[in-house]
């Protein structure tokens, strides 16, 4: 499964593809029935895809963007712990004391509590 949403920049967007053989296929049409997607999401879709120029572009701005996060955190000593070019990890010893702390402030990192040294910081 794919989303459009973060690639395209196009937050909000609810839409995405599968991929798959015919019996997977026959199974998520019979979950989501026939209008599982809005017509305008289907437009703006048909047209990302066709946009392979957009697409080469945001790839190479997700990458700029990532790498400019990387350094951010570098300046303040936190360590990249992996991701993607659409969020990156990050290992802390009080994860969850500086989620609360960034959270009450209005910036919104993800914490697990199965990782509980571990927040994802998504692309700005």
């Amino acid at each position: 499964l794919r989303s459009f949403g973060k690639f395209f920049g196009l937050a909000g967007l609810r839409l995405g593809f599968a991929l798959a053989d015919a019996l997977t296929v026959e199974r998520l049409q019979a979950q989501f029935g026939p209008w599982a997607v809005a017509g305008p999401a289907l437009e703006y879709g048909i047209r990302a895809l066709a946009d392979s120029g957009w697409q080469t572009e945001m790839r190479r701005r997700l990458a700029r963007d990532a790498a400019r996060l990387d350094a951010l955190f570098g300046r303040f000593g936190v360590a990249v712990a992996g991701g993607t070019t659409l969020f990156r990890y990050i290992r802390l010893a009080d994860a969850a004391g500086l989620f609360s702390v960034l959270g009450e402030r209005g910036i919104l990192l993800r914490h697990f509590s199965d990782r509980p040294h571990v927040l994802r910081a998504g692309l700005p």
